[in-house]
């Protein structure tokens, strides 16, 4: 059995509330810390404030056991050997991460250190962040003997988060002293000796007890680097395929198969390769954008930044500019907005692509109606309802009487529509589909004039017949 470790999580957003849950999932006693009251009593209670696969089970699980929540940072620093900053590091307007609340949290465990501490960057931050957090500490008249600073990225995807903690591709560890490095090797042990896997109750997922999690010890600045290039890496390749799959339409290729055949090449594979709407959520655009203010201030011309942020906007203007071909005019039109969350499986709508296009819909006279699985409550907060946009309970309801239906977020409900049935609802059998979740053949097989991304579009037999 591993040995336990206390750990401190300080924030209980998306990271902090995941990393807290999973440590007391693999044998730790953790307190997790938030100065939002409100949030904190409800995580008391037992409810999870963000719509994540196996996260209600786990906190339910541990809560009140392992698993404890506090206002009360000094508290829960003096008693833990491992502090965890996981808050906020929003987008500024030059690009550059916010860390005012990185400083502000750290200024806080300065206070409350009085023996060997190791604080650890959970939080997105840009390269040297680690530099700051200690001079803030020393500043604060903290003894440099008493503490160490280790930068342990995440690399979690939203909707499959608690699964990409407990079974990562990696675990990267930026510690500049072996001490450190040797207590984060002591909180992963459970994962990378396989001892979690082995148990009757673990979650199942990628690894398992002789092919256990992977821990990469490296400098605090390569650390840092790793996550920003990671994550800057993937939006390359979706803008990437979706540059593709503009050239594809215009020579009738289907991007489809075109990103098959890429995948197939094990240099490349094929994750990421999914022509479609562009990328949004909290992590990529954010660390697109402050990967590229980095290297300004370093001085690197880091152009292809630029040029994978350009691609990802330039699509969203391709998507509407199909939607408007396809119906002529949008004003009065009836438009079924199936999706509203960034990607299936979450109820996050920061920088959501169907969000914005929702927006220039409603901005251009379309009267929609809106459904999605999880995001609903979050999309009325920035588009409350109106006069043109309800929203609706299913997504045969928002086809109802419909011009077209939109499919804008890629959750598996919208990839087994049920399609006759979908077909009686609507007033004119259009799909137009972002996320390439059916084949071109079967939708006009079924009647329905069918446009998606990087491939022809298909014409219901009606529109061929009033064509000729």
């Amino acid at each position: 059995m591993s040995e336990s470790t206390s750990i401190c999580v300080v924030g209980s957003g998306y990271v902090g509330l995941v990393a807290a849950v999973c440590f007391a999932e693999i044998g730790h006693r953790v307190i997790c810390v938030d100065n939002d009251e409100a949030k904190i009593k409800k995580l008391r209670d037992g409810e999870v404030p963000i719509f994540e696969a196996g996260l209600p089970e786990l906190l339910a699980k541990h809560r009140e056991n392992r698993l404890t929540f506090t206002t009360d940072l000094h508290g829960a620093v003096e008693q833990s050997e491992a502090i965890f900053i996981a808050v906020g590091t929003p987008q500024g307007d030059s690009g550059a991460a916010d860390l005012s609340y990185v400083e502000g949290v750290v200024s806080g465990i300065a206070r409350s250190i009085r023996s060997y501490k190791v604080i650890v960057e959970k939080s997105t931050v840009p390269v040297y962040t680690n530099d700051w957090i200690r001079r803030v500490l020393c500043r604060h008249g903290v003894r440099p003997e008493n503490f160490d600073v280790v930068s342990n990225p995440e690399f979690l995807r939203e909707g499959s988060a608690v699964a990409d903690f407990l079974h990562p591709d990696r675990i990267v560890v930026g510690a500049a002293t072996e001490r450190a490095a040797d207590l984060l090797r002591r909180i992963y042990a459970p994962l990378t000796s396989g001892a979690y896997y082995r148990r009757p109750d673990a979650l199942p997922g990628r690894c398992n007890a002789t092919r256990a999690a992977a821990l990469l010890v490296t400098s605090p600045q390569s650390a840092e680097l790793i996550k920003h290039a990671s994550n800057a890496f993937l939006a390359l390749k979706i803008s990437f395929i979706n540059a593709v799959a503009n050239l594809a339409e215009t020579v009738e290729a289907d991007i489809e198969e075109v990103a098959a055949g890429m995948g197939l090449d094990h240099r490349i594979g094929p994750a990421f390769l999914r022509a479609g709407l562009g990328y949004g959520g909290s992590c990529f655009p954010k660390d697109v954008a402050a990967f590229h203010w980095v290297a300004q201030q370093q001085g690197v011309d880091f152009r292809i930044l630029q040029e994978i942020r350009n691609i990802n906007e330039t699509q969203k203007e391709n998507f509407f500019s199909k939607v408007t071909s396809t119906l002529w005019t949008l004003r009065g039109k009836r438009l079924a907005a199936l999706g509203l969350a960034f990607k299936g499986g979450t109820d996050d709508v920061r920088e959501s692509p169907a969000v914005e296009i929702v927006r220039k819909l409603l901005q251009a006279g379309a009267v929609i109606s809106a459904y999605d699985p999880a995001a609903v409550e979050n999309t009325k907060k920035i588009l409350p309802e109106a006069h043109n946009l309800r929203y609706v309970a299913d997504l045969y309801e928002a086809a109802h009487d419909a011009d077209a239906v939109l499919i804008l977020t890629d959750w598996n409900e919208f990839g087994n529509i049920d399609l006759a049935k979908l077909r009686d609802r609507v007033r004119f059998p259009i799909v137009i589909d972002g996320r390439n979740l059916y084949r071109v053949e079967e939708m006009q097989k079924q009647g329905f004039t069918y446009v998606s991304v990087g491939r022809p579009a298909a014409y219901s037999v009606e529109e061929i017949g009033h064509a000729n």
